[in-house]
């Protein structure tokens, strides 16, 4: 269940139910609602079982959720505490999210340096998750931003973490999956903008071949994302959309965005989501655009968040949820890997219509379990379907693997701990560094490594 904006409801904060965005697995815990800093830990050293820092519940799969355990809702801690608008230095707690910071800052004159596909998260969770966005290319990932923060611990230590104090304890909670502490509040580096608008550009391309191409091309353009079709074969095998974009340099008014009003109502029918709905979707959607090459001015809104302006949008997987698979490749397979991937997709029959295809750059994360790599990633949301879903995700777990490439956690509920392991080798390093207190389901199923161990 969410608010309106997508958060937890009021059901949530007060008991038991808390889902990630996949909607699975369907797990029962303990909600603790945290108002204050200073109530983590008190609140925690009351607390029998295993415990976890949760915010919007935007994770795809498991490592928002523990099975029985205490989930302690961070979404009350979402206040702004200082702006320095000479150096875009926010200071804000952990609870809040990306839509409000930009609620906040596009009337300023800022905006976020990294953001991903939905502004419905924490900026804990942003943290937690070393998020990344269209712009990897050339900005990095969302840690690549954080100046510093503080980090609790459930013994009651305080410390400020910042790439010159604690350094390993920065890196271990930058991409940690929410493990090694609460962060209370966190300061990041905005970026200024004159416009809301984005100068937008729209190229269809057939085949990985061309896509690398117009990434070449793309190279100095700030943000670059494609959409690509993974359910047809033949001819129309692997084409797809290039979008690009660049910050107005056109002044405009700057002003906040209005609320989402569309809302999908319901849980829709298994059957609903098939590979001829799909392919037909698919279809449509790579001739909506009339041209080979469109050019355009865009509110940021639909270019950064085309999803968010239907809430609830995960419904359209019926009651049984939704998996997501994304990976990171290396260049040096990643053609041939994206390819192989994507024909197994095709032939096995269950075809994702929300297909993203991208770049990864060679800025280095100060993340210690950061997922981006320097190579291409693919991110696809399938319906679970019985007998299906399952195997097909382990078989491209398994090809992601040989391919030397790697699956990305927050998005993850089907990897093996093998295949975590291979994917992760630095996750002994964090287990060091995690709260002894803290735990979540992905981790107990990745790791084995349990509160108190």
């Amino acid at each position: 269940m969410e608010t309106p904006d997508g958060g937890p409801s009021a059901k949530q904060r007060s008991g038991s139910e808390f889902q990630s965005w996949g909607r699975y697995p369907k797990y029962s815990g303990n909600i603790v609602p945290l108002q204050w800093q200073q109530n983590f830990p008190g609140r925690l050293g009351a607390l029998d079982k295993g415990s976890l820092p949760v915010g919007m519940g935007r994770s795809y799969g498991d490592s928002c959720l523990l099975n029985g355990g205490n989930l302690l809702l961070t979404t009350g801690m979402n206040r702004l505490l200082s702006f320095e608008h000479e150096t875009g230095l926010l200071t804000a707690e952990a609870g809040i999210t990306l839509a409000e910071i930009l609620d906040f800052a596009v009337p300023r004159g800022f905006f976020l340096p990294v953001t991903p596909g939905t502004k419905y998260v924490t900026l804990g969770g942003a943290i937690a998750n070393d998020i990344h966005g269209k712009n990897h290319h050339v900005a990095g990932t969302f840690g690549s931003h954080v100046t510093q923060f503080e980090l609790v611990r459930s013994d009651g230590s305080h410390r400020r973490c910042s790439k010159t104090e604690n350094p390993d304890w920065f890196a271990a909670t930058i991409g940690g999956l929410g493990l090694t502490g609460l962060i209370p509040w966190a300061q990041i580096r905005l970026r200024p903008i004159v416009s809301r608008m984005i100068d937008y550009e729209g190229i269809q391309f057939h085949g990985i071949d061309e896509f690398l191409e117009l990434t070449r091309q793309a190279e100095k353009v700030e943000y670059t994302v494609s959409w690509v079709d993974c359910a047809s074969t033949g001819k129309n095998f692997a084409r797809g959309v290039f979008m690009q974009g660049d910050h107005s340099l056109i002044p405009g008014e700057l002003k906040p965005s209005q609320e989402p009003k569309l809302v999908f109502p319901f849980d829709a029918p298994g059957f609903a989501l098939n590979h001829t709905t799909v392919s037909l979707f698919n279809t449509l959607f790579f001739h909506k655009q009339m041209k080979p090459r469109v050019q355009a001015l865009q509110d940021y809104e639909p270019f950064f968040y085309p999803l968010d302006k239907v809430l609830h949008w995960n419904r359209m997987y019926g009651k049984s949820g939704l998996l997501q698979f994304q990976y990171a490749i290396p260049w040096e397979s990643a053609r041939e890997g994206t390819i192989a991937i994507l024909h197994e997709i095709a032939k096995s029959g269950l075809a994702s219509f929300l297909a993203v295809l991208k770049a990864f750059g060679d800025v280095p994360s100060p993340g210690l379990m950061s997922f981006p790599q320097p190579g291409i990633t693919l991110a696809l949301d399938f319906p679970i379907k019985a007998g299906v879903t399952f195997p097909l995700f382990e078989r491209l777990a398994d090809m992601t693997r040989d391919f030397g490439g790697r699956l990305y956690p927050a998005k993850d509920a089907a990897m093996t701990a093998s295949q975590f392991q291979i994917f992760y080798p630095q996750w002994e390093q964090l287990a060091r560094f995690r709260d002894p207190m803290l735990t979540s389901s992905f981790w107990e199923r990745v790791t084995g490594d349990r509160p108190g161990q």
